[in-house]
């Protein structure tokens, strides 16, 4: 442990008032550590456990907290075994003395105690990414999971077993300002603040929430308030096995690694929407089926490579970042332009006809009659999935098609969409005619329609 100090010389301000009898105790390092980030709040929170050295009375350990982001108003202390026989009874911090506290132990035992020591601190957070590995025929993808854990804490964290929460935690305090106070609560002089050898004992029956409470006389200043926030985004994320973290550093953990996720290759055509190219998109759900399902992915980014031959080389194919999937989701991922697949659609011939005039003589209705061809090819040695979507900017219209145009099927009011299936190395052509109605020329559309 590099920063957080556990030490055995009191001040000696403090130590003038404490009487003789009081031994003081020495904190051994820790035995466990599990670091819980909430990247949404820049706030982690930390339990610890040691095996403290107590003897038969009152026993006194000093903690400082310098050149660290810990918030010295969560922490907290409770034995882990002979509890009925241990008291502790409360963290004061001395007057006039910045980034410590001493914490007073009144034990019925001697030995060593097993104890956990919580508290929340700033400067942890994490990120999530992905890296996929397509097959040679793309049906299927390796899947694996990684997390990005980030330590300006001030602290070093041995042996820690990491857990994220993913969804948003809402607080009253940054952790971080609460940290950087000069003083845990305030500047000294504001309330009196009683000596250690008369401190009084805390309540144990007063429930602290994981916050251990200041002398008695600091109980009328309210501690922080922590609120959670959109609950059914809220998933405790846990990643196997331990690592130790530096202050300053970045490591990645892995967090899953999936073989043989089965996957759907598609390519999506729409000039409005992405020009003149195509776009290639890959979906997968997270359910046991596609051999995923056991918890909520978090958001992050996924690069997709494909391999290419038995040596393990691959080939980049695109990435994409996505959101928060739950259990049981599908997700579709946008690749980016797809060079392999081409789609062309050519404008064969245009003409108004079926014209409608008022009264006075004025045109009051015609239709629109254009003509298309668009041709598909498929440059890629494995078969290809293609959607060409064609938006009409109107709702009444009607469409005759022919050639090899696939599923078709009218996806809303004014766009439709069309579904190949190219061989590798293969082309298709179709076409279609489509009208559109104008003016008084969709009320007769309307009626046909009924």
């Amino acid at each position: 442990m590099k920063r957080l100090i556990f030490i055995l010389m009191i001040i000696a301000a403090v130590s003038a008032a404490a009487p003789a009898k009081v031994d003081l105790v020495t904190l051994p390092t820790r035995d466990t550590v599990q670091l819980t980030i909430y990247n949404s709040a820049d706030m982690t929170l930390v339990r610890e456990s040691r095996a403290l050295t107590l003897k038969e009375g009152k026993n006194s350990l000093q903690f400082s907290w310098a050149n660290t982001l810990i918030d010295p108003t969560s922490l907290e202390m409770l034995p882990k075994a002979s509890a009925d026989k241990i008291d502790i009874a409360e963290l004061t911090y001395p007057p006039r003395v910045q980034n410590l506290g001493l914490w007073n132990i009144q034990s019925g035992v001697k030995g060593q105690v097993p104890v956990e020591i919580s508290y929340l601190t700033s400067g942890l957070s994490w990120r999530a990414f992905y890296m996929g590995t397509l097959t040679e025929d793309e049906k299927t993808m390796r899947l694996q999971g990684y997390v990005r854990v980030t330590n300006n804490s001030g602290e070093d964290y041995e042996n820690a077993q990491t857990r994220l929460i993913v969804g948003q935690v809402h607080i009253l305090d940054q952790i971080a300002e609460l940290a950087r106070r000069q003083y845990p609560y305030g500047r000294p002089g504001l309330l009196p603040i009683p000596q250690v050898a008369n401190a009084p004992l805390a309540d144990a029956a007063e429930p602290t929430f994981g916050l251990v409470r200041a002398e008695k006389a600091m109980k009328e200043l309210k501690p922080k308030e922590i609120k959670k926030e959109g609950l059914s985004e809220y998933f405790l994320y846990t990643i196997e096995g331990t690592e130790t973290i530096p202050t300053g550093w970045s490591k990645r953990l892995i967090s899953f690694d999936v073989d043989s996720v089965p996957v759907v290759n598609l390519y999506k055509f729409e000039e409005e929407r992405y020009g003149r190219g195509v776009i290639r998109f890959i979906s997968f759900k997270n359910n046991k089926e596609h051999k995923l399902g056991d918890t909520p992915i978090p958001g992050g980014e996924l690069k997709v490579y494909r391999g290419i031959d038995d040596k393990g080389h691959l080939s980049y194919t695109g990435q994409s970042s996505f959101k928060y999937i739950p259990v049981d989701e599908d997700v579709e991922l946008n690749l980016g332009p797809a060079a392999g697949i081409v789609v062309e659609p050519m404008l064969m011939d245009f003409k108004t006809d079926s014209y409608r005039f008022d009264n006075k003589g004025n045109v009051s209705g015609w239709d629109e009659v254009r003509k298309f061809k668009i041709e598909v090819k498929n440059t890629r040695d494995i078969p290809a999935k293609v959607e060409i979507r064609r938006n009409f900017n109107t709702s009444y219209w009607t469409l005759e098609k022919s050639g090899d145009f696939g599923e078709f099927e009218t996806v809303d009011a004014g766009a439709v969409k069309f579904t190949l299936i190219l061989e590798p190395r293969s082309a298709k052509k179709f076409e279609y005619t489509l009208t559109t109605y104008h003016g008084v020329r969709q009320e007769d559309i309307a009626r046909t329609a009924k």
